[in-house]
């Protein structure tokens, strides 16, 4: 089978989960609670606390709700943090975590919900209440779905750095980790050469014996210099992991997923781009050297590196505004709505930009 059809393969199969990090949920507070709720739609709200196990385990399933109205006019499906808003958690009565209730329009009088913690019973209950007819949507996930078949080629792949999870599906402690873990893989769904992927342990027991897996989840990295693999022991929250892949693989991303400052930048051609525009000399000389350390780049790196060039070639025709005039154009471009793949390359061609603006 094609490589591509192997990752068209596994964007088929891995749905999972339902990105948490799609914001679907509105977050209700003491400010916009009655603003929000009690209006003319009616609304869905879990009433949590983040240290809450339960409340962990029913994230996953409560954004496939959210998700699945996010369009509707005449329901709105909120969180309350009950950690954060005490005292509008103690008015409407909750006493546990995660507490459910179903508030109708233009009334603040909810009705408890009693039924299953899943979003197929959720959104039915939904639907029965707010008299709508919407389905349970689903999403592929960010994270690759890996089997015997297909763990070689993925994760030993040395163009690619991976992140793997080695879980069991009865194992609490996974499915505590598996909204934070999509997280993870959402935030470096645009980088080509990273990969977030999973293996069920339990199902493909000789390879998780193969890596000295003994307990649940184990979570390795393996990154493209050693494909022996190392064991992930960093925290287990989506900024520790964030941080983790980011000096590991030599990505740049915060937890949202976007690019910082840093992205695209390489010491030895930032250095290179200072002394081209401080140069009195032979500017081309300079570019020469700045060539041949892009020759030595290879993956995301190389075409960032190309971006080097083409910057430099246009500042030595051009002069210094080029690089002015360019930043402002992309500054601009950047404040519209634009795809994901495009606001990463026009964020690193701004980033670039900025060495031969600020040299």
């Amino acid at each position: 089978m094609a490589k591509s059809q192997i990752w068209l393969a596994f964007g088929t199969i891995a749905l999972l989960f339902l990105s948490a990090f799609a914001d679907d949920t509105v977050v209700l507070t003491e400010s916009n609670f009655e603003d929000e709720v009690g209006q003319d739609r009616g609304a869905l709200v879990e009433f949590y606390a983040p240290w809450c196990g339960h409340c962990k385990k029913l994230a996953p399933e409560y954004e496939k709700v959210a998700s699945s109205f996010k369009k509707s006019k005449s329901v709105l499906i909120g969180k309350v943090d009950c950690d954060d808003q005490k005292n509008l958690c103690s008015k409407n009565g909750v006493t546990g975590y995660p507490t459910i209730k179903w508030f109708p329009a233009k009334s603040l009088e909810p009705k408890k919900y009693e039924g299953a913690r899943t979003a197929e019973a959720l959104v039915e209950f939904v639907n029965t209440e707010g008299g709508t007819n919407v389905k349970l949507a689903t999403i592929p996930s960010s994270v690759v779905v890996l089997t015997a078949e297909s763990f070689d080629q993925v994760v030993l792949d040395e163009s690619k750095d991976v992140l793997v999870e080695f879980y069991a599906p009865w194992c609490g402690h996974c499915k505590n980790l598996a909204p934070t873990y999509e997280k993870v893989a959402s935030v470096f769904k645009n980088d080509e050469d990273v990969v977030i992927a999973n293996l069920d342990a339990d199902k493909y027991k000789d390879l998780a014996e193969k890596y000295g897996v003994s307990g649940y989840p184990t979570i390795k990295f393996f990154p493209r210099a050693n494909k022996a693999g190392e064991d992930y022991e960093d925290g287990r929250d989506l900024e520790d992991f964030v941080n983790f892949i980011n000096e590991k693989a030599g990505v740049s991303r915060d937890v949202k997923g976007q690019l910082t400052d840093k992205a695209g930048r390489h010491d030895t051609l930032d250095s290179l781009a200072q002394k081209l525009v401080q140069s009195t000399d032979d500017k081309k000389a300079v570019l020469s050297e700045m060539e041949e350390e892009v020759e030595k780049l290879k993956g995301s790196a190389l075409k960032a590196g190309k971006i080097y060039l083409k910057v430099a070639k246009k500042w030595i025709k051009e002069g210094s505004e080029y690089a002015k005039k360019e930043t402002e154009r992309l500054a601009r471009i950047l404040d519209k709505s634009i795809s994901p793949s495009k606001a990463d390359e026009f964020i690193i061609k701004k980033n670039i930009l900025s060495v031969f603006v600020g040299a």
